[in-house]
């Protein structure tokens, strides 16, 4: 089952999760949107929605599966794709991971402290202590908002290489508040 942090359990297969994000692509296809949204919980959802008013068919609930997302939009592509989530989940993408469960993939904090290093040396050396990459965002400051950028950019890179050529993506990094830290268009 998928505990979410609406704290409601809503029993789901793997595969069946996989295969409502191919129905919910093909529905998007078939109403002839070319802007959909592929988010890794509600949160993000409400932030895209807020951002552009899209319709509800053109709202993906990914959760963990951006590889399924992904490689599904390369064979049946969408024009354009807002990839959205948590500074966590689009870290796991950003360092190549396709998979974002927790069980399947973790966060490499070592790289995230290199990032915020490249920013802040000494910042980013103290986040080499870190457990988590929430700690790591705290720890950045006042480079929080440059720090989710450049995991944004790397996130879509890695997203755009999943999905191919005929896909533009862009990335939204999102607080847990919903609050946009970082904006990476793609068109």
């Amino acid at each position: 089952s998928v505990l979410g942090t609406t704290g409601i359990v809503i029993p789901y297969s793997c595969s069946s999760w996989i295969h409502s994000i191919h129905r919910g692509v093909d529905v998007a296809r078939a109403a002839g949107l070319d802007h959909i949204a592929a988010c890794t919980g509600s949160t993000s959802e409400r932030t895209v929605q807020a951002l552009y008013d899209l319709p509800d068919m053109a709202l993906i609930d990914m959760g963990d599966f951006a590889g399924g997302t992904l490689k599904y939009l390369k064979r049946r592509p969408i024009r354009r794709v807002t990839l959205a989530g948590g500074f966590a989940k689009l870290a796991k993408l950003a360092q190549g991971h396709l998979d974002l469960h927790s069980s399947r993939s973790t966060v490499d904090l070592a790289d995230l402290a290199a990032e915020l290093g490249a920013l802040d040396p000494a910042t980013g050396s103290a986040a080499e202590g870190a457990v988590s990459a929430g700690e790591v965002l705290a720890l950045a400051g006042a480079h929080r908002p440059a720090l989710a950028r450049r995991i944004a950019e790397r996130a879509r890179l890695a997203a755009g290489e999943a999905a191919g050529p005929a896909v533009a993506i862009e990335a939204l990094v999102v607080d847990r508040g919903g609050a946009i830290l970082a904006h990476v268009p793609g068109w």
